[in-house]
């Protein structure tokens, strides 16, 4: 039941700031263009490097074009639906982290309703399109299982992009300023996921695995789908890292919660 008016309360939220921000026409079309032409050339870059080196560390075009695209399909995700957390630095800096604490409703779940990134939609068609258009190009051999697998995985990658950025934004309550570049620094990172990480030296893969495991948003898990030898392996513990990382940024927001001091620290 609870989880039932957890969600019926993120629908009611969600909605509100899709519906302000769909009424500025222009804005919705040039956000939602500007997602769009961005992941576009970005896998126009992919496809000319793609034809003058046919194969990278073992992995072929419309491998890394699936990888490349989930990164920005999960981005997606979390743009439209769970943006809120850039906010979180204005919301503690201006003391409005009041109303949302007095209110009898989770404040994880405002904070993520308090705005939404509409050029996400543009990264989830675009992202989708061309996940969609590389599975075809490669031969997979799909059970029931290999699907159910696919979508716990997928799941468990937006989990984990949105708990790393949020626990990153929670910084925030430690420093009492509205400036998210720290945030934006780790969002950076998670760029590094964009391609195979065994094109990188070891401290990288250490980083965007171990630190901040961006590496199970997309290379791990096509790694298991592709059949890529040991690294498949690694592909199995996306679920698990997603727990870890949800505690974790659960965690770090409460820890966050009793550094607020209110307006005018």
């Amino acid at each position: 039941m609870r989880r039932a008016r957890s969600l019926y309360i993120y629908y009611r939220l969600i909605s509100q700031q899709i519906k302000a921000i769909v009424s500025y026409q222009a804005d919705f079309v040039i956000s939602l263009f500007a997602g769009t032409v961005t992941q576009l050339l970005g896998i126009v870059f992919l496809w000319v490097v793609y034809q003058k080196i046919p194969n990278i560390q073992g992995w072929e075009f419309w491998e890394v074009a699936f990888v490349y695209a989930a990164v920005f399909f999960i981005e997606g995700v979390q743009s439209l639906f769970l943006n809120g957390m850039w906010v979180l630095g204005g919301l503690v800096n201006k003391g409005e982290m009041d109303r949302i604490l007095v209110r009898p409703i989770s404040p994880i779940l405002q904070v993520f309703t308090s705005n939404i990134g509409i050029g996400g939609m543009g990264s989830i068609i675009v992202g989708g399109v061309i996940m969609v258009q590389s599975l075809q190009h490669i031969h997979l051999d799909w059970t029931l299982s290999k699907v159910l697998i696919s979508l716990l995985f997928l799941a468990s990658a937006v989990v984990i992009r949105v708990s790393i950025l949020f626990a990153a934004n929670c910084q925030t309550f430690w420093t009492g300023s509205s400036n998210t570049s720290f945030a934006h620094t780790i969002h950076t990172l998670g760029q590094l996921a964009q391609y195979p990480i065994s094109i990188y030296n070891i401290g990288v893969q250490l980083l965007i695995t171990i630190i901040v495991p961006f590496a199970f948003i997309s290379f791990f898990p096509a790694s298991y789908l592709f059949g890529k030898g040991s690294w498949a392996y690694w592909g199995m513990l996306t679920p698990l890292v997603a727990v870890y990382t949800v505690i974790l940024a659960g965690w770090i927001f409460k820890k966050g919660l009793s550094k607020y001091e209110s307006a005018g620290n």
